[in-house]
C-alpha cells in the first residue's frame, strides 16, 4: 500500500514538474521577440514532418518552444535531468523515448526508427547529448536518417541577453524580454546505401554546419561562446 503511494505521489510530482516546466518555457519566449534566419529554404521540408532537427544540447531549450505540438518524438536520456525534459516536451505535444549514449542509446535508437520510419513523424535529437562531448556529433543521428530516409536539419539559436551555465555544455537561458535569433543550417542527407566512411563524412558535414551556424548566431549578438 505505502508503495503504491509512494508511486502516486511520484507521479504526481512529475506531472507537475512537466506543467508547470512548459508553462514558464511558453511565459519565457512570449516575452521575446523571435527571428528566424534560413526557415523559408528548410521550410518545404519541414511542412512534410519527415524531418530529424539536430540541435547541440546548449541550444535546445528555444526549439522545444517552437516545435511544440508538431507531435515529434525525441531521445531523452534516462537521467534525473532526463526526466524533467521528458516531462516538458511530453507536455508540449512530443513522445520522449528514453535512453543515451551510456545508457540503453542503441535499444532507443531502434524504437525510434521502427516508430517513425514511414510516417510523418518530426524527430528532435541532441547529437552531443546528454553528457558530451560538446559540439560532437555522436553516430546515431547519421543511422537514424539512413534507416528512415528523413533529412537532418541542424538548428540552433542565440539572443542578447543570456545567462549562461556553468554545466559541462554551457547552457544558454535567454532573459526575458531580450532580443532571440533561430537559424536553420543547410539539409543534410543520407542515402540508405551509405558507407561507414560515406557517414562518417555526413557526420562531419552536419558537425561543422551545426558549429557554423552557432557561431555566426553568437557573433550576431557580440558572444564568442563556443571557445570559452
Amino acid at each position: 500500500m505505502r508503495v503504491k503511494q509512494k508511486n502516486r505521489i511520484s507521479d504526481i510530482k512529475w506531472n507537475l514538474v512537466g506543467i508547470f516546466g512548459k508553462l514558464l518555457i511558453d511565459l519565457l519566449f512570449s516575452t521575446m521577440k523571435i527571428e528566424r534566419e534560413g526557415f523559408e529554404k528548410v521550410k518545404p521540408i519541414i511542412s512534410s514532418k519527415k524531418v530529424i532537427f539536430a540541435v547541440w544540447h546548449s541550444r535546445m531549450l528555444l526549439f522545444a518552444y517552437l516545435c511544440k505540438g508538431l507531435n515529434g518524438t525525441a531521445i531523452v536520456s534516462k537521467s534525473k535531468d532526463g526526466e524533467i525534459a521528458a516531462r516538458i516536451i511530453q507536455r508540449q505535444g512530443h513522445e520522449a523515448i528514453r535512453g543515451s549514449t551510456k545508457k540503453g542509446g542503441l535499444q532507443a535508437l531502434s524504437r525510434l526508427i521502427r516508430k517513425v520510419k514511414g510516417k510523418n513523424k518530426v524527430c528532435l535529437i541532441v547529437p552531443d547529448g546528454p553528457q558530451g562531448p560538446r559540439y560532437k556529433v555522436q553516430p546515431g543521428i547519421i543511422i537514424l536518417a539512413k534507416k528512415t530516409g528523413y533529412p537532418i536539419v541542424p538548428i540552433s539559436y542565440s539572443a542578447r541577453k543570456i545567462k549562461i551555465f556553468a554545466s559541462w555544455d554551457r547552457f544558454i537561458l535567454p532573459l526575458p524580454f531580450t532580443k532571440c535569433r533561430a537559424v536553420y543550417g543547410a539539409p543534410i542527407y543520407v542515402p540508405q546505401d551509405t558507407d561507414k566512411n560515406e557517414g562518417k563524412k555526413r557526420l562531419m558535414l552536419l558537425e561543422n554546419e551545426l558549429n557554423r551556424i552557432t557561431s555566426d548566431v553568437d557573433r550576431y549578438y557580440g558572444h564568442n561562446l563556443m571557445n570559452s
